[in-house]
């Protein structure tokens, strides 16, 4: 059964979002979600699994998101709705396929919010040990031997009291802190550039292009550690779950989409360039705060204080970004039956109070326990599946309604989205093995949830 399409202002005002955004806002959301855990801190693992060649690994997977981004764009500004990929699959696919979306973006979505969690507290750790004497087992969960990461559980609490108190507000705020963020990054290029030193390249390609298992039972090499950069590109697709809040979404979404893609696009490579030639990979390879390391490994402390500051200050950008389109999904999904649909009231506000609630209860319990590659590795299973299906959804589109009004046309459609979905089933078979076995059950458990509620809840609604 596919869902009809009808426009925001046709739901009922209870379960009706208000449209406050504008593109400046949407950009801001973009560029806060994409730039931050992946380079501030995940270029470290990436590095670990690539060598100097995670720049390649950075080119392959911006490349992918990019056509994934492009199919956004088109989809997005044709049905501004709250939801974003599940609400295409919804409308274009069906039911089913929406139910296995949205509820792979409910994984996403939760993952990523404590990966960046858990990526700000690598940062705020040190500084709070030094400056406070917080003992670090307070810091780290238990796969660094502490107990509970409370610093990751704040920021996360903070996030939701600022996106409580108003979307637009929180926006406003968003903006300021992604111009801290990208200051920062432009205060380490500028710092160790002038240290660049060319055999840092060599070997390039240490581990190979495939991913391969190392002796050590590591999966390792450009693709595999594209599979985990991946995470860095995402984010998006937060601005696409905004539609319904925005207020001319025919021209803001796309320029939202894809303006912050390939502004990020450009801060990454300048980034990892700068790291690799100022630094040996082996020095902050797996690091939970690589770029501080590197200005600190480089004598430069107080740049490595300022970058660290500065990300405890900006990373919750990122927080925020996807929180705030976690709550959406669920709101999407709860308003159309699938989840319990006392979760799609809205406050006096507009805004969807309690999936707010709900999702920082998970969001926080995964922050506190889980370590962060293997949150960023299964947060990027239910983002490819979700890159793939909007893909799809274009080009089916386009298929049956080739006359129907596109606000903004994906260019070379039937290259760029192929282009997607090939990619994207590529970085998934890169994925660690493990990863694809976790996601399997997860989606085996949405099976069982969907028959037992669902599907029958839907039913009775018609």
């Amino acid at each position: 059964m596919r869902k009809p399409w009808s426009a925001a202002d046709s739901v009922p005002a209870e379960h009706r979002l208000q449209a406050t955004l504008s593109w400046p806002h949407l950009m801001a959301l973009g560029v806060g979600a994409i730039v931050g855990t992946g380079i501030l801190t995940l270029i470290g693992v990436g590095a670990a699994k690539a060598g100097p060649a995670v720049i390649l690994a950075f080119l392959i997977a911006g490349a992918i998101c990019a056509c994934a981004a492009l199919a956004y764009a088109e989809m997005a500004t044709m049905m501004p709705a709250a939801g974003g990929a599940y609400t295409y699959a919804y409308i274009i696919i069906g039911e089913w396929a929406a139910w296995f979306v949205g509820w792979s973006l409910i994984l996403e979505y939760s993952l990523v919010v404590s990966a960046v969690a858990v990526g700000w507290s690598g940062y705020a750790a040190p500084l709070l040990q030094d400056g406070l004497g917080v003992p670090m087992q307070w810091m780290q969960g238990p796969e660094l031997g502490g107990l509970i990461n409370l610093p990751a559980i704040f920021i996360i609490l903070v996030v939701i009291a600022l996106l409580l108190i108003g979307t637009k507000e929180s926006a406003s705020v968003n903006a300021l802190l992604v111009v801290v963020k990208l200051a920062a990054l432009l205060v380490f290029i500028v710092v160790v550039l002038p240290l660049f030193k060319a055999e840092h390249f060599q070997p390039f390609m240490p581990f190979g292009f495939i991913k391969t298992m190392g002796a050590d039972g590591v999966e390792r090499g450009v693709m595999a550690s594209a599979a985990i950069i991946f995470f860095a590109f995402y984010g998006f697709d937060a601005i696409a779950t905004a539609a319904e809040e925005t207020r001319n979404p025919d021209r803001d979404l796309a320029i939202g989409i894809v303006g912050s893609m390939l502004i990020c696009v450009a801060i990454y490579i300048a980034v990892a360039v700068a790291a690799l030639g100022a630094l040996d990979f082996h020095r902050f390879a797996d690091s939970p705060e690589p770029l501080a390391l590197i200005l600190r490994e480089l004598g430069r402390p107080n740049a490595a204080r300022w970058l660290a500051a500065s990300a405890v200050i900006a990373l919750p950008t990122v927080v925020l970004a996807f929180f705030y389109g976690q709550s959406r999904i669920f709101f999407a999904m709860a308003r159309d039956g699938l989840l319990p649909r006392g979760l799609a009231k809205v406050s006096r506000r507009g805004m969807p109070v309690r999936t707010k609630l709900f999702t920082a209860v998970i969001v926080s319990t995964i922050a506190g326990v889980f370590p962060l590659a293997d949150i960023a590795a299964l947060a990027n299973a239910g983002t490819l599946l979700a890159f793939i299906t909007v893909s799809v959804c274009m080009l089916l589109l386009r298929h049956r309604q080739p006359e129907m009004v596109r606000k903004f046309s994906a260019p070379f459609a039937w290259v760029t989205g192929p282009m997607a979905i090939v990619g994207c089933l590529y970085l998934f078979i890169s994925l660690p093995s493990t990863t694809q076995l976790y996601f399997l059950v997860w989606n085996l458990i949405g099976v069982a949830v969907y028959y037992v509620y669902g599907s029958r809840q839907t039913a009775k609604t018609g």
